[in-house]
């Protein structure tokens, strides 16, 4: 590959030194491991969840899919972006677990106050432009403007797509995030 055609892209000037403060900012994830590792209790676990149940959710931290539904590690496949969107990496993701590790069930659930429904798109395109030079113009943000249509399609583009088996179940939620309420709002089958 010729470098000059496929120049690397860094977030850091090719001369500066590596700092000590950017190791130190994810020290704590190495201290919590390393807790974990003591009394690692999930080495036994299968990638094939026993509940043969993929849950899509968004990536705000409020929302514990297994906890919400009272499940344990190894139950589920839990997939996140923001919004819980149904993109095209999103089926990526669906197409394996369902042909591949068992799945039969996917949930697509949405939240309450969710961020994906509150961006000013206008305003966030400035501010990443103001800190990084670059302009996401062409990044599809997936944007919620109404959370019922939202929904409806992406539970819609699970149904439609041609690379999950016919019969699998789908299902909508949204969650309250300040209740813990989940509601149902939908449910089909792909077909």
């Amino acid at each position: 590959m010729n470098p000059k055609r496929f120049p690397l892209k860094r977030s850091v000037p090719v001369n500066s030194p590596p700092t000590i403060a950017a190791v130190d900012s994810f020290r704590d994830l190495a201290d919590g491991n390393s807790a974990y590792v003591a009394n690692f209790p999930n080495a036994s676990l299968s990638a094939i969840p026993r509940q043969h149940l993929a849950v899509v959710t968004c990536m705000d931290c409020r929302i514990d899919p297994l906890a919400i539904f009272g499940l344990q590690v190894g139950d589920i496949h839990v997939m996140r972006n923001a919004g819980a969107r149904i993109t095209p990496d999103m089926l990526r993701s669906l197409i394996k677990s369902v042909n591949q590790l068992e799945v039969d069930r996917i949930a697509i659930l949405h939240h309450t106050d969710c961020g994906a429904a509150k961006v000013d798109l206008p305003g966030l395109r400035a501010k990443v432009l103001a800190a990084t030079g670059s302009d996401p113009a062409d990044v599809e943000f997936h944007l919620i403007g109404d959370h019922a249509a939202a929904l409806d399609a992406d539970i819609e583009a699970v149904r439609t797509c041609p690379y999950l088996p016919v019969g699998t179940a789908v299902a909508g939620f949204i969650y309250d995030v300040t209740t813990g309420v989940v509601t149902p709002h939908d449910s089909t089958f792909v077909g």
